[in-house]
């Protein structure tokens, strides 16, 4: 699991354009919001990803780039985004280390069965590279507001 004020792991990872995105790049200039999903276009997912892209020029106005993160490839990401005409950029984890390395990838029980997958969870990261703020299980509805409160903080 990640802490608050411990240094974000690093990534390079493919966004829905196969763009690879390295933290170590925005490092200096940018704040950085991951927020990480079960599955592109399921219904809590796309609350989500709306709810950030309704918000987008607000977290652009505070140099704030937003992330969202699933194991889903490029083309389903690109699909989703097209779709609802989402404003953030979807990094696909397909080999799942950014899931572990962020702590995310656990154990979850449904209906009696249980299995792995991600736990919907969020990470802001400074413009230095220290997680500011860290969530686990997160419910999607009003999540992107509140993120938004917590980088007016920063």
């Amino acid at each position: 699991m990640i802490n608050e004020q411990q240094a974000a792991p690093d990534f390079s990872v493919a966004d829905e354009n196969n763009q690879l995105v390295n933290l170590a790049d925005l490092k200096g200039s940018k704040n950085v919001i991951l927020y990480f999903y079960p599955k592109d276009d399921t219904p809590g997912c796309t609350i989500e990803a709306n709810q950030f892209t309704q918000y987008i020029d607000e977290f652009s106005a505070r140099d704030t780039l937003v992330y969202g993160v699933s194991k889903d490839d490029c083309a389903s990401h690109s699909d989703f985004i097209n779709k609802f005409a989402l404003k953030v950029s979807l990094l696909a984890d397909t080999d799942g280390k950014l899931c572990e390395d962020y702590g995310v990838w656990q154990e979850k029980e449904r209906n009696g069965e249980k299995k792995m997958g991600i736990v919907r969870s969020t990470f802001i990261i400074d413009k230095a590279g220290i997680v500011r703020y860290a969530e686990y299980g997160v419910s999607p509805e009003g999540h992107a507001a509140a993120m938004l409160d917590k980088v007016k903080q920063l």
